[in-house]
C-alpha cells in the first residue's frame, strides 16, 4: 500500500439540481502538516489555516460568505483524529517509507495583460507533487520578496498528486526580473523559474493562458476549471 492512502483522506460528493456540481471536502495530515478545506465546482470556498489558527473564507468579497459553525475548532479535532489514525496504520504496516513525487517545473504567468507601471499579479503554478505542501519563494532582481505574496491550499489532481498556486502582487517596470522557487521533500534543491518584464511585454497573460490551458486542463479539480475558462477567452 502506498503512503498516499495513509496521509490523506478524500470525500467527493456529486449532487445534481439543474446541472451537475462537484463538491470536494478534504481532511488530511502528516507528521508535520495538516489540511482541512471545502470546495465547490473547482473553487476553494473555505479552509483551516493551522498556522494562524483560524478558518479562512477564500471567496472574494462580492460573494456571499460561507459560515461554518465551530469550523476551525472542528478542523483541529479532525486533525487530531487523522494523526491518531495515521499512527495506527503506520504501526500496522511497520512504518513503510512514504512515497515522494517531486513537482514539475513551475509555470509563471500574469493575471492580466502587462502594462508598465500598472498593478498586476504574477502567478506561479506548481503541480505533480506528493506529499503536500510545497514551499514557494519569490525574488525580484535576485532579492527575496515577501510583501504581496500568497499561496493557496494544496488541491488534489486526479492522479493522486497535488497542485498549488502562489501569487505575487507587483508593478511591472522595464528590465525587472522575477523568480519563483519551489521547495519540496522530494527535491534535493529548489526548482526555479524566472519571468522577465522586458521580454514579456506586451500581453503575456492571454498568450500563456492559451498555451497552458490545453495541457493542464485535466490535471486537477480547481486547476482544470481555472485554465479552461481562461483558455476559452482566447478562442
Amino acid at each position: 500500500m502506498k503512503m498516499k492512502k495513509l496521509l490523506l483522506f478524500l470525500w467527493i460528493l456529486r449532487v445534481s439540481a439543474d446541472a451537475l456540481h462537484e463538491e470536494l471536502s478534504i481532511v488530511g495530515c502528516s507528521d508535520s502538516d495538516g489540511e482541512n478545506m471545502y470546495g465547490l465546482d473547482g473553487e476553494v470556498k473555505w479552509y483551516a489555516d493551522f498556522i494562524k489558527k483560524e478558518g479562512v473564507n477564500a471567496m472574494p468579497p462580492f460573494v456571499d460568505p460561507i459560515t461554518f459553525t465551530a469550523g476551525y475548532e472542528n478542523a483541529v479535532a479532525d486533525l487530531q483524529v487523522c494523526r491518531s489514525n495515521l499512527n495506527i496504520i503506520r504501526t500496522a504496516l511497520k512504518d513503510l517509507p512514504p512515497e515522494k513525487d517531486p513537482p514539475n517545473s513551475p509555470v509563471i504567468y500574469t493575471e492580466d495583460d502587462v502594462q508598465l507601471e500598472q498593478e498586476n499579479t504574477l502567478i506561479c503554478f506548481v503541480s505533480g507533487f506528493f506529499p503536500p505542501p510545497v514551499k514557494v519563494f519569490w525574488t525580484k532582481n535576485g532579492e527575496k520578496v515577501t510583501e504581496g505574496t500568497s499561496i493557496n491550499v494544496p488541491i488534489p489532481n486526479k492522479d493522486g498528486s497535488f497542485h498549488q498556486i502562489s501569487r505575487l502582487n507587483f508593478i511591472p517596470q522595464q528590465g525587472d526580473m522575477y523568480g519563483c522557487s519551489v521547495e519540496h521533500l522530494a527535491l534535493t534543491e529548489p526548482l526555479t523559474r524566472t519571468w522577465d518584464v522586458e521580454t514579456t511585454v506586451p500581453g503575456v497573460g492571454p498568450a500563456v493562458f492559451c498555451g497552458v490551458g490545453l495541457t493542464i486542463g485535466l490535471l486537477g479539480v480547481a486547476a482544470g476549471t481555472f485554465f479552461l475558462v481562461k483558455g476559452n477567452e482566447c478562442s
